[in-house]
């Protein structure tokens, strides 16, 4: 059907009777680490994109082409925004007090690292505790395809999520390497990605304690992850 009105409000039609396809789908994912409603919203762009796509010559039913087109855009979606799992809140406490101390001692001791009895002593931890801070302060940005996603209860990992293995991926979240590029990103944008990955907030809530719009924080939030993969695959490419 050639453009124009006609096609534009079968494309309408079409969409608004699949959409419950979609939201099955999205629900599918929707103990595992993502909020329901931003899920939906992925799986309705992904069947947006499988109406635009789907050639009907080709003798395949339209479902059989939509659903895996949806569930590839869900899959990507966690690909793409994914980045850390939910860190518990005593966990960030440790990771804070320990690169609060070792910022402190780094002034004093400049011949070496401070050590972890150090650490433990100006920070006012067990060395146990000491261990588990730092251990959260180098996963910072690393990212376990093996790991349980957060919410899930029957051992979903995020390479689940991932389908067909990625080489660049292992790339973009190796924790050297995007460090410093996180460190560079505006105060906002690392605000925004830590509501999102570390206190596990859903877009809509992150929009409304900064004041603007779900859409706008879900472009940021796709931008700055988009920026950092480039940026780190340039450096790799570079090296």
């Amino acid at each position: 059907m050639p453009p124009g009105q006609r096609r534009d409000s079968l494309r309408e039609e079409i969409v608004e009777a699949w959409l419950p396809m979609a939201d099955r789908l999205a629900g599918r994912f929707r103990s595992r680490g993502e909020s329901y409603e931003d899920l939906r919203q992925v799986a309705a762009l992904g069947l947006v994109k499988a109406v635009d796509r789907y050639d009907p010559e080709r003798g395949n039913a339209f479902e059989s082409y939509a659903v895996p087109t949806v569930t590839g855009e869900i899959k990507r979606h966690f690909r793409d925004h994914m980045w850390t799992l939910h860190v518990p809140r005593r966990v960030q406490d440790l990771r804070n007090r320990v690169r609060a101390a070792c910022q402190e001692l780094s002034r004093s001791v400049s011949d070496s690292r401070p050590g972890v009895s150090e650490i433990a002593a100006q920070a006012d931890l067990s060395e146990e505790e000491v261990r588990i801070g730092l251990e959260a302060l180098e996963s910072f940005s690393t990212l376990s395809l093996d790991a349980e996603l957060p919410g899930s209860e029957d051992g979903y990992s995020l390479g689940d999520a991932l389908g067909s293995p990625d080489p660049a991926l292992d790339t973009v979240v190796d924790r050297e390497a995007v460090k410093p590029r996180l460190e560079a990103l505006p105060e906002r944008e690392r605000a925004i990605l830590y509501m999102r990955f570390f206190k596990d907030m859903t877009q809509s809530s992150i929009a409304e304690q900064l004041g603007i719009s779900q859409m706008h924080v879900s472009r940021l939030i796709s931008r700055c992850c988009h920026q950092l993969r480039d940026e780190v695959l340039k450096d790799s490419r570079a090296a």
